[in-house]
């Protein structure tokens, strides 16, 4: 059961990777690593963010 445990956690990272579900998570980690003293935007605004960004400037990928 442990095995397939692990192989459950696995694909479960992978797909939320694969679907953005942490990209929050990762930008809150990384701004309190490089900018510590800067105020973090809501979970709402980064959303709002990224979709507004990715309207505007192609993307090659």
């Amino acid at each position: 059961m442990g095995r397939a445990t692990a192989i459950a956690g696995q694909i479960r990272w992978y797909w939320c990777s694969l679907m953005g579900d942490n990209h929050y998570r990762r930008y809150v980690a990384h701004r309190d690593r490089t900018h510590p003293d800067e105020p973090v935007m809501s979970e709402r605004d980064y959303w709002r963010m990224r979709y507004r960004t990715a309207e505007v400037q192609p993307r090659c990928c």
